[in-house]
This record gives structure tokens, C-alpha cells and sequence, in this order.
């Protein structure tokens, strides 16, 4: 029950701080473009995590897991978020929040196969009101303009992102979640180094055009990578992949509550009926059976 509790608390933490990425980073890509600021986000949470690795001695790793560790740093941190980016400036907002968000879908059919974890009536339950849920907070425009490049690419995004939790478990059975989470930051920026590169010789990066856009940079390298992905792995290395990934949820309502509190977005019934129906079905999913209860 404690391990359950704490992947439960990790995993609401990351994905709520996730929620608070929206409002930081609307602010700071005004002035540095997206894949740069990428690339800053990687380089500043893989220095603060390179640095606490080396001070817990957690970084020795064999060889052949150098392959593992770099496809989690490249599918997870380099396709899936840039995937993410591309579909969003290609797409409206509504659709590319819908569709990432729905990547507990993936996990959850591909933790059967590659993880070997059931996929039973609960979860089913849980996944259909947590969806329900999304749905409704984000809501729904059919008529929205938005292009199928777009969705496809935010569809790559909420694949490869399932395919990130599925190998965050597999190495969580050799490695700490600190040297895991480190090591795929790292390969992510060299990954990303390239393609920022390329675009500032595009766009103009302002990172110092006042304080509150380094900081916000430093806000998004330090609080919402170093700490959110290891809080994110090591909630994934405590619970199933499958139930785990239910919590991806919470991102778009601390999002819209953010946006309410700071950007004077308004909050409508369907929002509170939404993130009822995500509440309902984290609980459900989690809630112990009569059996683990007996077993305690």
C-alpha cells in the first residue's frame, strides 16, 4: 500500500507540475523558440541531475545499457516532446492537448505485451472515465480548423510517450530512477543539438531580454525537467505502467486551473464535471481490492 501511495504522489506531482509548464512556457517562447528552448530546458536539467548522480554515486551503468538508456532519452525526450511542439504549431491548442493527453491509452495496451501486466475490468473503467474526463476539460470543437499533419504528429507524441513509460519500467529493474532520469536527459540533448542549431539561424533567441524569461528558462530546466521526470519515473517504476499513466490526467486540469488563476481563463462546468470524471477514475484504478486488504 506505502508503494502504491508514494507512485501515486510522485506521478500527481510531475504531471501537476507539468500542468504549470503551459503558463511558464507561453511567456518564455515569445522570446526563445521552441526546439531552443528544448535544448536549454535538457542542458540545465541535465547538469543539475549530472551533478546529484555524481554526488549519490549513482552513475556507473554497463555498456550494453548505454543502447536502453539513449532510446528513452531519444523516443521519450526527443521524438515525443518535438513531435509534440511540431503538432502543436501545426494544429489549435484544444486538439494538441487532446490528443497528447491521450497517451495513457497507449500505455496501458502496450504495458499487456511488453510488460506482461493485466489489463482487467478496473482499468478499463478508469481509462474510459479519465479519457471521458479529458475530453470534457479540454473540450471538443469539430469545427475547429486544424490540419492532419498536425494530428498526426501530436498522435507520434502520445505513442512515443506511452513507449517511454513502457522503457522507464524495464530499466527501473537494473538502475535507480536518478541515473535512469539523468542519462536520458543527456543523450535528449545531444539528440536536440542539432535541430536548435538550426533553427537560431532562424529566429532570434531573447533569453535575457528581462528576468523573468531566465527565469522562467531556469523554472522550466530545473523544476518541470530535472524534477518532474524524475518524480514521473520513479512513480512509473512503483506502479504498473498501465495504472501509472492514468495520472498523465492531471496535466490539463492544473493547466486550465493555472490559466484561471494567472491568465484569467475562464473555468466552465464541463471543466469541473471533467476533472470529476478523472478524479473518479484514478480512485477507482487505485482503490486496494478486498483481496490486498485481506493481505495486509
Amino acid at each position: 500500500m506505502n508503494k502504491q501511495l508514494w507512485g501515486a504522489i510522485s506521478l500527481s506531482l510531475a504531471a501537476s507540475i507539468w500542468g504549470s509548464l503551459y503558463v511558464v512556457s507561453k511567456y518564455v517562447m515569445d522570446y526563445v523558440p521552441p526546439f531552443t528552448l528544448l535544448w536549454l530546458r535538457y542542458l540545465i536539467a541535465g547538469l543539475v541531475l549530472f551533478i546529484l548522480m555524481i554526488l549519490c554515486r549513482q552513475h556507473k551503468i554497463e555498456r550494453r545499457d548505454l543502447m536502453l538508456l539513449g532510446w528513452i532519452g531519444f523516443i521519450g525526450y526527443f521524438v515525443s516532446i518535438g513531435a509534440q511542439f511540431l503538432g502543436t504549431k501545426l494544429s489549435d491548442a484544444h486538439t494538441g492537448a487532446l490528443i497528447t493527453t491521450s497517451s495513457p491509452v497507449f500505455t496501458v495496451l502496450l504495458a499487456r505485451p511488453l510488460l506482461k501486466e493485466t489489463l482487467d475490468a478496473r482499468k478499463l473503467a478508469a481509462l474510459f472515465l479519465s479519457m471521458l474526463g479529458i475530453v470534457m476539460v479540454i473540450g471538443f470543437n469539430p469545427e475547429s480548423e486544424k490540419s492532419w499533419q498536425g494530428s498526426l504528429f501530436l498522435l507520434i507524441a502520445a505513442i512515443t510517450w506511452a513507449f517511454l513509460s513502457i522503457y522507464v519500467k524495464k530499466a527501473s529493474a537494473r538502475y535507480s530512477t536518478l541515473t535512469i532520469t539523468t542519462y536520458a536527459v543527456l543523450f535528449a540533448a545531444v539528440f536536440t543539438t542539432p535541430v536548435a542549431i538550426g533553427e537560431m539561424q532562424f529566429y532570434e533567441v531573447r533569453l535575457f531580454a528581462s528576468s523573468l524569461v531566465w527565469l522562467g528558462t531556469l523554472y522550466i530546466g530545473i523544476v518541470s525537467t530535472a524534477i518532474a521526470l524524475f518524480l514521473w519515473n520513479k512513480g512509473m517504476d512503483l506502479m504498473d505502467a498501465g495504472v501509472g499513466s492514468l495520472f498523465m490526467c492531471f496535466q490539463p486540469v492544473v493547466g486550465s486551473v493555472l490559466g484561471w488563476l494567472w491568465l484569467n481563463e475562464n473555468l466552465t462546468l464541463s471543466f469541473v464535471a471533467g476533472a470529476t470524471l478523472i478524479l473518479a477514475g484514478l480512485i477507482i484504478v487505485n482503490w486496494p481490492r478486498a483481496d490486498q486488504i485481506l493481505n495486509e
